[in-house]
């Protein structure tokens, strides 16, 4: 069967993946499960350079699969564009994500609410088997709260607050925010991309 690898080792990332991908045809693997995992530096200046960096160096290893890799962060707007490409390492590689949310709302004390926009952003790149490369991005715009709220999703998602639902990203539970999220679309806009 034809291979569709991700070059992730993130199991949450993957179980998204696997229900966007379903029915494409291909076996679905993390990199791990595809027996690799290259030392990959991510020195781009954007999303799309980053998620590409990655898709290449794990085509290089696999280059008879497709091969689709993402980076993905927050932007706020009144931190201009803060943390960025650098969401992940933000404050430190090992800094816990409380820790991380509460810096961003200390800094925006007293920015009023339409001052408060945010972004989170995801490219995700792809390396076809006949060295095709595709790259696709979208966002989920938002604001950043004043505390903490809700139990679901990782990272940013209690401080990301979606007016139009009236509650922060990590107050859905994951098969809806799947619908909505950054990644999500950019997986359904990749899947059309690749098979449709």
């Amino acid at each position: 069967m034809k291979r569709l690898i991700f070059a992730t080792g993130n199991m949450g990332k993957m179980r998204e993946i696997r229900e966007i991908m379903d029915g494409s045809g291909y076996e679905i693997m993390s990199m791990k499960e595809a027996g690799v995992d290259p030392d990959i530096v991510e020195d781009g200046r954007t999303f799309e350079e980053n998620a590409m960096i990655k898709a290449r160096a794990v085509h290089a290893l696999l280059p008879e699969a497709i091969v689709l890799a993402d980076d993905s962060g927050l932007e706020v707007d009144a931190l201009g564009g803060e943390p960025g490409i650098y969401s992940a390492r933000y404050l430190g590689e090992d800094t816990p994500y409380s820790v991380k949310n509460n810096n961003i709302i200390e800094r925006l004390e007293g920015v009023p609410d339409e001052k408060r926009t945010a972004r989170f952003v995801c490219a995700i790149a792809a390396v076809l088997p006949d060295g095709t490369e595709k790259c696709v991005r979208e966002t989920v715009e938002g604001r950043i709260g004043y505390e903490e709220k809700g139990e679901h999703g990782f990272g940013y998602d209690p401080i990301f607050y979606v007016p139009e639902l009236g509650c922060t990203t990590a107050e859905i539970p994951e098969l809806e925010k799947n619908k909505i999220s950054h990644r999500g679309k950019a997986l359904r806009k990749m899947r059309s991309e690749l098979f449709d």
